[in-house]
């Protein structure tokens, strides 16, 4: 490996190779030191080139480059790319039948490849880091490497488990790329990735041409405003994002009325979602509706509108989907719907996916090192429901607590599992809290998510065209004019200011209404109308107590609120906020019915048949029969009997990766079992 590539070379790769006549902020001092094989961390927005960081380099050092991506449709976007260039690239993931992904095996080991895209799922394949390692790879390139982090919006178990797969391909420097990376995931990837001394390349997160809006709307009048919105077709094409795929199938129904559109979720098999995917990109397709939860990782670069149908768990995931608008600079919108009942849903999923420490504990003081339990005995003495207690082992298992075979027998692992669970459950209640907060404050859109990210010094600098910037021109979010007695309040506000100092908004409510004049949440909204009219300053902050963060806002006069004269006309405008009705709080419900634990005695042989299979399955990959299928998922095969690849996926917790490895092998267990059953009942 060279100690140092010439810039000229570099530079002259940059503009035969890639067109582009110099580089963007960052992209050259990362290429400059992966070449000399120095790792790397870089995190920069969606579309401002972070791919080209590892793809440079990997060209000027010549071998193949290793790229690890968990987003199979990102991973054909950019091979397809690739070879519109002329490089050698292939890809190897589920969605490729068997045969295809042995040919791109085989081109690596030759050495006829420049780039080996692959999922991290691929590594837990005994055999595969081995076979790749025969041949070392020029570099490693890791992208989504947020997903390593438990501090990471989308924490993943099988990427957090790379770092054992690493060392086998040194010394090729390692590459580590994100959009989305606060200050302590970037720190945590870092030391997962046991980087060495990388360069750390943290920029670029003010998009200039994306006018964000944040409305309250109620979850029923959504759909019209989503069709309402996108009447206008310079607002198409457009991204909608969903909670989930019911919602998507829905929603695409009815826009499919009024323009071209379609879902795209994790639930439709690959081909359905390969074609999609291909007529959106060719514009055969202007709407595609989305579930959250499924990253479509499509760069399309003349996406007009993203819009949230549903507050997103966390800031992260929000400001890398509002990312996939405008990559082309023409100016695009970002619209946030959301209200309290987001927040149920959210409560919902938190409660059902970290169980409470002392019900994880209750499993872990059950267990012991000298001697192990099978998971059904566990189950059976901890009397939990079978739902909590598989969550709660998985976390256990995660954490380090308990220590699994694939035959599900379990013994006590480390006891600072604690620690680390309960840090990590923490840390998604604080992200939610923190979308909350942004959703409801009133300060420039894309300089708060600037400063969320760490750039200070660019945070300071409004955008100029989000819903407080330039409310005028929002076109989801609606306002009307100050009352006289809000307009009253307002110069009472100013009064109580007088003297520089910032006051807490609660205080200034209690001293300024302190016979119900205004109501707590109108007197917000106020203080945030003043805001946007440049009279004071509203700043989000937070004080601990008993162990919680408590948000709060202060606020302070700015220059044009001091100067203002007593009885001056104010011309604020205040949002029109839904009416919001009172009543007793209803946790949130799946619409998918749950399945009893039972399974009939008839069909048990076939609920054993496919414990088998999954055993046999867990044995070879060395993980825990859990990691293949959990129990609820075999009780429903067990049920329902899918005959087919598409009756499959209709399974709830049946994917398309899932079905892509097991699917045959599932519909032959089930197929064998109805051939026995006929034969014994002619």
């Amino acid at each position: 490996m060279p100690s140092s590539l010439p810039a000229e070379a570099l530079t002259r790769i940059l503009s035969e190779t890639f067109g582009f006549a110099e580089f963007r902020a960052g992209q050259d001092a990362v290429c400059s030191a992966v070449c000399t094989g120095r790792d790397a961390l870089v995190v920069m927005p969606t579309g401002s080139g972070k791919s080209l960081c590892y793809q440079l380099p990997a060209i000027a050092l010549g071998g193949t480059a290793l790229v690890i991506s968990p987003l199979i449709a990102l991973m054909e976007d950019q091979v397809a790319k690739l070879r519109e260039r002329g490089l050698h690239a292939e890809r190897i993931h589920s969605g490729r039948p068997r045969e295809a992904s042995r040919a791109a095996a085989m081109d690596y080991r030759d050495g006829k490849l420049q780039f080996l895209f692959l999922a991290p799922e691929r590594f837990s394949v005994p055999g595969v880091t081995a076979f790749l390692a025969r041949r070392k790879p020029c570099l490693v390139a890791i992208d989504e490497a947020h997903c390593i982090s438990q501090w990471g919006h989308d924490f993943r178990p099988d990427y957090r488990m790379l770092s054992q797969h690493l060392p086998a391909f040194r010394p090729a420097p390692v590459i580590a790329l994100t959009a989305t990376a606060t200050r302590v995931v970037q720190s945590d990837i870092v030391q997962q990735l046991a980087l060495e001394n990388p360069l750390r390349s943290i920029q670029g997160f003010r998009r200039k041409n994306i006018a964000i809006e944040v409305v309250e709307i109620p979850p029923a009048a959504r759909r019209d405003s989503v069709l309402e919105i996108l009447r206008s077709a310079d607002r198409r094409p457009a991204i909608i994002y969903v909670p989930t795929r019911n919602d998507a199938e829905e929603l695409a129904v009815d826009l499919n009325r009024h323009f071209r559109a379609d879902a795209y979720h994790a639930g439709l098999n690959a081909d359905h979602r390969q074609r999609v995917q291909r007529e959106f990109l060719s514009g055969e397709r202007e709407v595609i509706v989305a579930t959250i939860a499924f990253g479509m990782g499509i760069d399309k670069p003349d996406v007009r509108t993203v819009i949230h149908t549903a507050l997103p768990g966390s800031t992260e995931a929000y400001y890398q989907e509002i990312g996939r608008a405008g990559r082309d600079g023409l100016p695009s919108r970002a619209i946030l719907m959301h209200s309290y009942a987001d927040r149920h849903r959210h409560d919902f999923f938190f409660d059902r996916d970290y169980p409470e420490p002392d019900v994880v504990a209750e499993i872990f003081n059950a267990l012991r090192r000298d001697r192990a339990i099978s998971k059904e005995q566990l189950q059976k003495q901890s009397r939990l429901d079978p739902a909590i207690f598989d969550t709660a082992l998985e976390k256990l298992w995660i954490h380090g607590g308990a220590i699994i075979d694939p035959e599900e027998n379990v013994q006590r692992g480390t006891a600072e599992w604690r620690d680390s669970y309960i840090g990590q459950s923490r840390q998604r209640a604080v992200q939610l809290e923190q979308m909350l907060r942004y959703a409801a404050a009133d300060q420039c859109r894309m300089s708060a998510l600037v400063r969320y990210f760490g750039d200070h010094t660019d945070a300071q600098t409004h955008c100029g065209n989000c819903d407080f910037c330039a409310p005028q021109t929002c076109v989801a979010q609606q306002f009307r004019a100050a009352s006289i007695r809000e307009e009253k309040t307002a110069h009472r506000v100013l009064k109580a200011l007088q003297g520089g100092l910032a006051r807490s908004s609660g205080k200034l409510h209690a001293e300024l209404c302190p016979h119900g004049e205004l109501d707590r949440d109108p007197f917000e909204e106020l203080l945030g109308a003043m805001a946007r009219a440049g009279l004071i300053f509203l700043r989000e902050a937070v004080f601990e107590k008993d162990g919680k963060q408590i948000p709060y806002r202060t606020a302070q006069l700015t220059r044009e609120g001091e100067i203002l004269e007593p009885d001056e006309p104010l011309a604020l405008e205040l949002r029109e906020k839904p009416e919001r009705h009172a009543g007793k709080k209803r946790a949130y419900a799946p619409r998918a019915e749950t399945k009893p634990n039972e399974i009939d005695a008839a069909d048990q042989p076939l609920f054993d048949a496919l414990r088998a299979w999954r055993l046999a399955e867990a044995k070879a990959k060395n993980l825990p029969a859990f990691r293949i299928a959990s129990d609820a998922l075999l009780r429903s095969l067990t049920e329902d009997r899918p005959l087919s690849e598409d009756d499959l996926l209709m399974i709830r917790g049946a994917g398309p990766g899932f079905v892509k490895h097991y699917g045959n092998a599932i519909l032959k267990v089930i197929a064998s079992y109805e051939t026995a059953r006929v034969s014994e009942n002619p």
